[in-house]
C-alpha cells in the first residue's frame, strides 16, 4: 500500500468522523426541540446519523459497481455495533442500562430484519423490489416510534432528556446553527465516502483479497467509528440509553436505511456471495440474537457481558484474516464460529437461572 492511499483511506474516516457528529449533534438538537426523549432519538436520529457513513459508502460502491463493498459494509458494520461498540461500551462505561422497550421492541425487529436479510438473498442477490420493502419497513418504523412515544409524559423521560441532551444549553443555541451543522456533516460524508471508497478497493487490489473481506473489516471498522465514538463517550457520561439505542438503532438503519436504499437505487440488483451467506449473514443474525437474552436479563449489559462480546468479535476476525489468506485450518475454524452463539447462548442462559434464582431467593 504506497503513501498516497493510506492518505486518502485516513482522510476518508477523518471526513466520515467528524461529517457524522456534526450531523448527529445537528440533527439530535432539532429532534430535541420536538420533545422527543433520547431513546427515541437514539434509535432514530442518532442511528440515522451515524449510520449516514455506511449509505453514503454503500451507495458509492454500488454506483461504481463494487456492491460486494457495499454488502460487507452493511454486514461487517452490524455485527461490530453489537460485538464492538456495545462490547467496547460496556466494558469502558461499567456496564450499560437498556431500556425497556429497546428489549420488547428493538431487538426482536433488529432480529427480524437480519433474518429477512439472509431470506432475500438465498438466489445470491437483493433485488429492487426487495430493498424497496426495507425502505417501506423502515418508513413504518420511524412513524410508529415517534408517534408511540410522544404520547409519554412520565418524569423519568422529562429528566433523562434534560441529562442526556442538555435541555438549558439547547434553547441558548439557534436552530439555524443546527442545521448548518446538518449540511456540514452531510458534505464531509460525501467527500469522506468517495475518499475511503477508493483508498479501500486500492487496498483489495493490492493485497489480493476480496471486496467483501475489506468490507467486512476495514471498511465496516472505518464507518462504525461515529458509533463507536457515539457510544462510548454517551456511556462514560453517564446517557446509557443513548448508548445502547443508537447502536441498535444504527442496525436497524444499516438494514432498512442503507442497504434498502442501496439495492433500491443501484443500477443493478445487489449480489450477495456465497460466502456471506455461509458465514456473516449467520454470524450476524447470531449475534443479534445473543442480545435479547443479555438485554432482558435486568435490562443491563454488564461489564464481563461486554467483555465477552469484544472476545467474540475477535474471534469472528480471527476467521475473516484465516479465509482471506486461505489458511489450511479455517474450515475447522469455521466450525467453530458457527457454534460460537451455542456456547454464548449456554453461558448467558445460566447467568439468567443463576440470578433468577438469586432474585427468588431474596424475596421468598
Amino acid at each position: 500500500m504506497d503513501l498516497s492511499t493510506g492518505f486518502f483511506f485516513a482522510i476518508g474516516v477523518a471526513a466520515l468522523v467528524v461529517g457524522a457528529e456534526a450531523l448527529v449533534r445537528g440533527a439530535a438538537r432539532l429532534a430535541a426541540r420536538t420533545g422527543l426523549s433520547p431513546v427515541v432519538i437514539g434509535l432514530t436520529v442518532v442511528a440515522f446519523g451515524t449510520s449516514a457513513p455506511e449509505l453514503a459508502v454503500s451507495l458509492d460502491a454500488a454506483f461504481r459497481g463494487e456492491a460486494e463493498l457495499a454488502v460487507g459494509n452493511v454486514v461487517g458494520s452490524n455485527i461490530a455495533n453489537v460485538l464492538l461498540v456495545l462490547g467496547l461500551s460496556a466494558a469502558v462505561g461499567g456496564g450499560l442500562v437498556v431500556a425497556q422497550r429497546i428489549v420488547r421492541i428493538d431487538v426482536p425487529i433488529m432480529i427480524g430484519v437480519s433474518i429477512l436479510v439472509l431470506l432475500f438473498g438465498l438466489d445470491n442477490r437483493l433485488a429492487r423490489w426487495e430493498g424497496a420493502v426495507f425502505v417501506a419497513l423502515l418508513v413504518v418504523y420511524i412513524a410508529w416510534t415517534v408517534v408511540s412515544t410522544r404520547r409519554s409524559t412520565r418524569p423519568d423521560v422529562i429528566d433523562e432528556y434534560d441529562e442526556a441532551l442538555n435541555a438549558e444549553r439547547l434553547r441558548e443555541s439557534s436552530p439555524l446553527t443546527d442545521v448548518g451543522y446538518v449540511i456540514f456533516g452531510l458534505v464531509l460524508l460525501v467527500v469522506g465516502s468517495t475518499a475511503l471508497v477508493e483508498a479501500a478497493t486500492d487496498i483489495a487490489t493490492e493485497l489480493g483479497v476480496s471486496q467483501l473481506v475489506i468490507g467486512l473489516t476495514v471498511v465496516a471498522i472505518g464507518t462504525s467509528l461515529p458509533e463507536i465514538a457515539t457510544s462510548v463517550l454517551a456511556a462514560i457520561r453517564g446517557q446509557r440509553d443513548l448508548a445502547v439505542g443508537n447502536a441498535v438503532g444504527s442496525n436497524l438503519f444499516n438494514i432498512l436505511a442503507v442497504l434498502g436504499l442501496t439495492a433500491t437505487l443501484s443500477p443493478s440488483s445487489i449480489p450477495i456471495p456465497d460466502a456471506s451467506l455461509a458465514i456473516d449473514l449467520p454470524v450476524m443474525i447470531a449475534v443479534a440474537i445473543a442480545c435479547l437474552p443479555i438485554f432482558a436479563n435486568g435490562y443491563s449489559l454488564l461489564r464481563w457481558e461486554g467483555a465477552l462480546f469484544l472476545a467474540c468479535y475477535l474471534a469472528y476476525l480471527s476467521w475473516l484474516l484465516l479465509d482471506s489468506t486461505d489458511h489450511g485450518v479455517k474450515n475447522e475454524y469455521a466450525v467453530g464460529m458457527l457454534g460460537f452463539v451455542l456456547p454464548l447462548t449456554v453461558i448467558t442462559a445460566i447467568v439468567i437461572a443463576v440470578r433468577q434464582r438469586r432474585a427468588n431467593a431474596a424475596f421468598g
